[in-house]
C-alpha cells in the first residue's frame, strides 16, 4: 500500500446534502464562503466535475445570481452563505424570489445546536427572520433526515406558486453522520384544470365582445407558450404580458398589445378597463400590473375575470373572479389552447398590435443621449437570444418600452423592485450560457450596489457586458421628489467615479459615451472586448422618464 492510501470519506450530513444537489441536478452554487459550512464547501470539492462553485464578493450578488439561474433554468438557484451578517445581505436575494415566484434555496450557515440560546457570535433565528420571505424557512436540527429536508426544500420550492426555501446549517450537524442517500430527484406535483372548467371557459370567450388575455408568472415551458401564443394569434385574442414578463411571448406576434408594467402604454390600459372578459393565467395581478390596484374593478371582476394560478392563496386575493383554478401555468395553456370560441377578434388585436408599434416608436429627449434611440440600436443589433438584464430605476422604462423581446428567458428584471439585481443577475446568465450575448443595462446608483461582482465575472472570465446610464441622480426618486416637492432637491443627487477607470481597476474594458450618435461604436467595442465591459452611457436627468422633464414636472 503506498504512504498515501486513499481514505474514502465519512457520509457526513455535508456529503450527503452535496450528492442531493448532484441528484437534482443542480450543476451551479454562487456563495460567498464562510467559516460555518466549511464542511459543505468540503464536500463540494469533490464534485467539481458536476456542479461549479461561483464565490461571490458580496452575499446580495450571491443571491441576486441564485434567483436569476432559478429563472433561467427552472431549477431552484443554490445560494450558499455564512450565518448572521452573510444571510441578512443574502435576503434580498430571498425577497426577490418570493416577489418573483423563482425557486430558490439559500442554504445558511448556523451555529452550532449546543451553542443555541446564548446569544452565540452571529447568532440568528432564521425561522424567524426568513419565515415571512421564503415559502419555507427551517433548520437541519436531525442529521440523519438529511435528504428528506433538502428534498422537500425542492418540492417546497418547485410546486404551487414557486419560490424561495432556507435551511440553516448547524456547523456542528454538518460533520454528524448523513443518513440515508438520495436514490432519486425530487419530481414537483403538477396540478391541471378540470375539463368542464375549460369548456366553461370556452363558453365565456365565445360571448365575449372584448376579451384579453394576460401572461405572467413563472413555471413555463417553451411547447406551453408556443400554443398559446399560437392559438391566440389564430384567433385574434389580444394578448398582453404582466409586469417585466415581457419574454414569455414574442413581442412580434400581430396579437401581442403590450406589457402592463410601470408607464405602460395608455391605449393598453384602456382597452383592459373595456375589456368585457380578462383571462389571466400566471399573473398575480399585483400591485403594478394593476396600476395600483386601479386597473380592475372588484364590482365588475365577478363577472368579467377568469383567474388560472398555481397558487390557491393568490386567487380572490385581491380581486373576485368569475372563474378561478389553481393548476400550473403550463398545463393550463395547452388546454387552453385546445378552445374553440367558433369567432375571431383580430381587428381588436391588429389595432392594439400597431397601438403598441407606435408606442415603442423612439421620441424626442432635450440631452445629447437618446436612451429610446439608444434601447432601440441595442435591440437591432442583439441576437434574438440575447440575454437583458435589470434592476430598478428610471432609467428601466426606456429599456422595457422600447426594447422588445421574441424569444423566452431573454429578460432577467425584478419584480420586486430590488436595485443592484441586474448586474449579478447578467453574471448569472452569463455563467450558464456563455455563448449567448448578455447585456446588462444599469442605472448609476443602481449599479454600484452590487458592481463589484464585476470582480467575480473577471475571476471567471464570464465576459458580461452593461451599459450604466448615468444621469448622476436616483432617477425615480427623484422623479416623485419633483412631482410632490418640486425643486426641493435633497439625498437624490449622486457623484459618480468615472467607470471607465473602474472596469480598467478590475481588469475590465470600459469606454465612455456622451451622445446617441456615439453609441453604436461604443456597444460593438463593448461586445468585441473579449472580457467583460461597461459601457458609461452619460445622460440627462432631465429626461427623467419617457415623456417627462424635470421642467415638466415642476410645471414649467
Amino acid at each position: 500500500m503506498s504512504e498515501k492510501a486513499h481514505v474514502t470519506p465519512p457520509v457526513t450530513t455535508a456529503r450527503r446534502l452535496v450528492e442531493t444537489l448532484v441528484m437534482n441536478g443542480i450543476d451551479r452554487v454562487f456563495c460567498v464562503p464562510g467559516e460555518s459550512y466549511l464542511a459543505v464547501l468540503d464536500a463540494l470539492a469533490d464534485v467539481t466535475d458536476r456542479i461549479q462553485v461561483i464565490t461571490c464578493r458580496h452575499e446580495a450578488g450571491a443571491a441576486n445570481m441564485a434567483e436569476a439561474y432559478g429563472k433561467l433554468t427552472g431549477r431552484p438557484g443554490v445560494c450558499m452563505v455564512t450565518r448572521g451578517p452573510g444571510a441578512t445581505h443574502a435576503s434580498i436575494g430571498v425577497h426577490t424570489a418570493h416577489q418573483d415566484s423563482t425557486p430558490m434555496i439559500l442554504f445558511v450557515g448556523q451555529i452550532a445546536i449546543s451553542d443555541r440560546g446564548r446569544g452565540a457570535f452571529q447568532e440568528v433565528d432564521y425561522r424567524e427572520v426568513f419565515g415571512g420571505l421564503a415559502k419555507w424557512a427551517t433548520e437541519l436540527e436531525t442529521s440523519t433526515r438529511t435528504v428528506e429536508v433538502v428534498e422537500r426544500a425542492f418540492a417546497t420550492a418547485l410546486q404551487g406558486r414557486m419560490g424561495p426555501v432556507v435551511i440553516a446549517l448547524p456547523e456542528d450537524v454538518l460533520e454528524a453522520d448523513g443518513g440515508p442517500a438520495p436514490l432519486r430527484p425530487v419530481t414537483p406535483a403538477r396540478s391541471a384544470l378540470d375539463p368542464a372548467f375549460v369548456a366553461e371557459v370556452g363558453s365565456h370567450l365565445a360571448k365575449a365582445e372584448r376579451p384579453v388575455l394576460v401572461l405572467g408568472g413563472s413555471g413555463w415551458t417553451q411547447e406551453a407558450t408556443t400554443a398559446i401564443g399560437d392559438w391566440a394569434e389564430r384567433i385574434g385574442l389580444p394578448l398582453a404580458l404582466s409586469f417585466r414578463r415581457k419574454d414569455l411571448i414574442s413581442n412580434d406576434r400581430p396579437n401581442y398589445v403590450g406589457d402592463l408594467g410601470l408607464g405602460p402604454n395608455p391605449v393598453l390600459v384602456q382597452r383592459v378597463r373595456d375589456a368585457d372578459l380578462i383571462i389571466a393565467v400566471g399573473a398575480r395581478l399585483g400591485e403594478n400590473p394593476t396600476q395600483g390596484y386601479t386597473l380592475l374593478d372588484r364590482e365588475v371582476t365577478p363577472t368579467s375575470l377568469i383567474h388560472i394560478h398555481p397558487g390557491p392563496e393568490e386567487l380572490g386575493r385581491v380581486w373576485p373572479p368569475l372563474m378561478s383554478a389553481a393548476a400550473d401555468v403550463s398545463l393550463a395553456a395547452l388546454a387552453l389552447s385546445e378552445i374553440e370560441p367558433g369567432r375571431t377578434w383580430h381587428d381588436q388585436a391588429n389595432a392594439g398590435h400597431a397601438a403598441w408599434e407606435a408606442f415603442t416608436t423612439p421620441i424626442p429627449v432635450t440631452g445629447a443621449a437618446n436612451m429610446s434611440e439608444c434601447m432601440a440600436h441595442l435591440r437591432a443589433v442583439l441576437p434574438a437570444d440575447a440575454i437583458v438584464t435589470n434592476g430598478a430605476g428610471n432609467y428601466a422604462a426606456w429599456l422595457h418600452r422600447f426594447f422588445p423581446h421574441t424569444a423566452m428567458h431573454t429578460q432577467l428584471a425584478p419584480t420586486s423592485g430590488a436595485m443592484g439585481y441586474g448586474y449579478p443577475a447578467a453574471v448569472a446568465a452569463k455563467c450558464l450560457y456563455p455563448d449567448r450575448d448578455v447585456v446588462c443595462v444599469a442605472g448609476d446608483g443602481e449599479y454600484l450596489m452590487t458592481g463589484q461582482e464585476l470582480a467575480t465575472a473577471v475571476q471567471y472570465g464570464i465576459n458580461t457586458v452593461t451599459v450604466i446610464v448615468d444621469n448622476g441622480t436616483y432617477g425615480t426618486i427623484r422623479m416623485h421628489q419633483e412631482r410632490d416637492y418640486p425643486g426641493r432637491v435633497i439625498a437624490t443627487d449622486l457623484k459618480n467615479p468615472d467607470f471607465v477607470q473602474y472596469a480598467r481597476a478590475f481588469g475590465a474594458f470600459g469606454v465612455r459615451c456622451e451622445t446617441t450618435e456615439a453609441f453604436p461604436a461604443a456597444l460593438a467595442a463593448a461586445r468585441a472586448a473579449g472580457q467583460p465591459a461597461i459601457v458609461h452611457l452619460i445622460t440627462s436627468a432631465e429626461d427623467i422618464a419617457p415623456g417627462r422633464t424635470i421642467t415638466g414636472l415642476r410645471g414649467g
